[in-house]
């Protein structure tokens, strides 16, 4: 390691044998503004306020769940070998598809049981996901995971970023692309990308199909930088593969919606259903 260069600690506090671990807090922060953000919305939007607290306390455990699960699942062959690790989160580990999915499914059947609409929900909780995504990132950061390939220090100087990034992305004797820096930019663009749509008054789904879009294709991209992908074939990386058929799908639903009457409602709107 070169001189007076050392990596932030993980562990940002213990409590007794308990660590707590950056990467936890950084999540929950993340999660705690996206909440925040989307019931002050929602609120504007006509939704009770208790609307997304209550969507949360399921949204987020299954999310977590079915992120652990989809990220296992594409890494298998590691895990069969390593079954005490499966439920180490704290070591990273956790795919943001899979998150998603998690989440989708959950708001489908919460909105159903209360009577609200999906696309509705969606909308409004759009830049709010793409929040904590961005936040999230920075937790892939204290633990030295989520980069890219090897680069020289003189590279990472030339994009202007500060030492203890810089320091940060020096791993095992090397240094190395900040994709989550990267992606971490791209979702706050989204964030002001999605709050400006607002104003636009689109179709009602279409914020959410708008985002679904805008963080694939940011996805497409930094994924290709990365050095740790789940892979689906030796050559094929699967986050890459998924983006590219989100982007189909949000484009297509978009279209459909709109010519099958389905999109009537906008954004703006404040009905519930």
């Amino acid at each position: 390691m070169e001189k007076n260069i050392h990596p932030l600690d993980p562990i940002a506090f213990s409590l007794g044998p308990i660590q707590v671990h950056w990467y936890g807090i950084i999540i929950g922060s993340g999660l705690a503004l996206a909440l925040l953000l989307a019931i002050r919305e929602g609120d504007r939007r006509g939704l009770q306020k208790e609307t997304f607290p209550d969507l949360m306390l399921w949204a987020i455990p299954i999310a977590i769940i079915s992120a652990r699960i989809y990220y296992v699942l594409f890494e298998f062959n590691y895990y069969k070998n390593h079954p005490s690790e499966t439920f180490q989160i704290w070591h990273g580990g956790i795919a943001i598809h899979g998150a998603l999915i998690g989440s989708v499914l959950t708001t489908y059947f919460f909105t159903r049981s209360r009577g609200i609409s999906f696309w509705k929900v969606a909308d409004i909780a759009a830049p709010s996901i793409i929040l904590g995504q961005a936040i999230g990132r920075w937790g892939n950061f204290m633990n030295q995971e989520a980069h890219g390939r090897e680069v020289s220090r003189a590279f990472l100087e030339n994009l202007h970023l500060p030492d203890f990034i810089i320091n940060q992305m020096y791993i095992n004797g090397a240094y190395y692309h900040p994709t989550f820096l990267y992606e971490s930019l791209w979702d706050f663009a989204g964030v002001i990308l999605l709050i400006a749509l607002r104003r636009v008054n689109l179709r009602r789904g279409e914020l959410f199909l708008s985002y679904v879009i805008w963080y694939s294709i940011g996805r497409f991209f930094v994924e290709g930088m990365r050095t740790d992908s789940l892979m689906l074939t030796q050559t094929l990386r699967i986050a890459q593969t998924i983006s590219i058929f989100l982007i189909v799908v949000a484009i297509i639903a978009i279209i459909i919606r709109r010519k099958s009457g389905m999109a009537n409602h906008r954004y703006q709107d404040l009905e519930n259903k």
